[in-house]
């Protein structure tokens, strides 16, 4: 079995998440595409929105798509999980012969800085998801091209609903108001 790994906050989950995993589906022979939200974020210190609430998003948002499983491995450690730790799990469970590793471009310019960077690098080959602005020399890594430039960061300065797919804009709109209340 082929996989993808496709793991990060959804803080909140956006279009460019969903136009990522629609283009992995086309450009990637996978037989699974994991969606895998993080309890924290290694490299952050809190979320906006619950690891419960980000969880029942993703899958709201993936529930269509035959393809895709929602993950709740790293959530269900209650704690920040490294990226090598969940791909190990995953390579245990699943036994995969193949492991893509979806990553954002401004996430692959530091991966090098991920726990265990040496060991990852031989259990995955990278696919950089690359935003439509960006210039960066990406030699020898798979690319998905998506045109979405928006990222979680900025939606939750200024939560502008476009960027939210029409599936869940009521769930976010909803929990948006309860953090803001």
């Amino acid at each position: 079995m082929q996989i993808a790994i496709f793991g990060g906050s959804f803080d909140p989950p956006h279009i460019g998440h969903e136009a990522i995993v629609k283009e992995a589906l086309i450009s990637l022979d996978i037989d699974k595409l994991f969606v895998i939200p993080t309890f924290l974020n290694p490299f952050k210190s809190c979320s906006l929105i619950s690891a419960s609430q980000r969880l029942g998003l993703i899958k709201k948002l993936f529930s269509n798509e035959k393809k895709v499983v929602t993950c709740q491995y790293e959530i269900d450690q209650n704690r920040a999980v490294s990226t090598i730790e969940t791909v190990e799990y995953m390579i245990n469970k699943y036994s995969p012969t193949k492991i893509y590793l979806i990553v954002g471009a401004d996430n692959f310019n530091s991966i090098h800085t991920w726990n265990n960077y040496e060991k990852l690098k031989t259990l995955v080959e990278f696919v950089v998801a690359k935003r439509h602005c960006t210039s960066d020399n990406f030699e020898n890594t798979k690319l998905l091209d998506i045109s979405v430039n928006i990222s979680s960061t900025t939606l939750r300065h200024s939560l502008d609903m476009e960027y939210i797919p029409k599936i869940i804009q009521k769930d976010v709109d909803r929990i948006w108001h309860q953090k803001r209340a």
